[in-house]
């Protein structure tokens, strides 16, 4: 591997992935009523998390430590290693802007130090498939303008569509308007939202389960593209059982074989909340 693929805590990778493709993380920190600090999937794991959320507790969350990112990156710099950063969207989060500045500081030491940011604008493991989709380009040898330009494209096509059991929590973190969370709170309504260059957009509100399940299939199959042969992400508020019942539902209309599985660790966890389920698939063929 020629390339070093670096991304924050908010893809939601799970373990096994970053581990075979070397993915180095920065943990994006969090941080509870008593303001004590956690480092996401370091120190605060999601069913640790959404547990103290069913129990009343706040979490807020704030941009990785100066530590982290320095020291990530400075190891790659000094061997002279190429590098692509590829970071939680810029409308959610001040991690890509804090991280390229720390970057255009270890740029001044060592002028050599070869590396590209870009901001996805995609979060959760919409975002864990672009890093995926670069890590596998890295390990096919690729170099890095190469990938960086492939990722690019890759990342705009990204779609996000999901779903949460109480928008009180995106609402507090000011992801989504009050009126949106006044209305989603009543009647069992469940909305549906999506991101769009980045945002968080309110889509549908729709009643029951069961039929935001059968609502966000009909959405991806509106907006996806050769569905079948894609890696289809699915993430989750801690509830597996919901994130494999809509697997199903997928396998089923679309005849998907390539899933990433995982639970929504507390970078985005923190603002949606136990029991969202999120969907992410490509909008175009992936030929790259």
């Amino acid at each position: 591997m020629n390339v070093k693929i670096i991304t924050d805590s908010a893809c939601d990778l799970p373990k096994e992935i970053i581990e075979e493709y070397e993915i180095d993380i920065i943990p994006i920190r969090v941080y509870d009523e008593m303001d004590i600090e956690f480092f996401d999937g370091e120190t605060l794991m999601p069913r640790d998390l959404f547990q103290k959320m069913r129990d009343g507790i706040s979490f807020k969350t704030s941009l990785p430590s100066y530590e982290s990112i320095k020291e990530t990156f400075m190891t790659y710099a000094k061997s002279e290693t190429p590098c692509i950063y590829l970071s939680f969207s810029s409308e959610l989060s001040g991690t890509f802007q804090s991280t390229l500045l720390v970057l255009n500081e270890i740029k001044e030491e060592l002028p050599s130090f070869d590396f590209a940011a870009i901001d996805t604008k995609c979060a959760s493991i919409g975002q864990g498939l672009v890093v995926l989709k670069a890590a596998k380009l890295a390990k096919e040898g690729i170099g890095k303008e190469d990938i960086s330009k492939k990722i690019q494209n890759y990342a705009t096509h990204m779609e996000h569509i999901f779903t949460v059991d109480d928008l009180q929590y995106l609402v507090r973190g000011g992801r989504v308007s009050k009126v949106a969370g006044f209305v989603g709170g009543l009647l069992n309504i469940k909305p549906i939202l999506n991101v769009e260059d980045g945002k968080l957009i309110p889509l549908e509100k729709i009643r029951g389960t069961k039929k935001v399940y059968k609502r966000m299939t009909e959405i991806m199959e509106e907006r996806g593209v050769d569905l079948r042969n894609q890696i289809i992400g699915i993430s989750h508020g801690d509830d597996l059982e919901a994130a494999l019942a809509l697997k199903e539902l997928i396998k089923e209309k679309f005849g998907c074989e390539y899933f990433v599985i995982n639970s929504i660790g507390a970078a985005i966890g923190a603002h949606s909340g136990p029991g969202t389920l999120a969907l992410f698939f490509l909008n175009i063929e992936d030929n790259n």
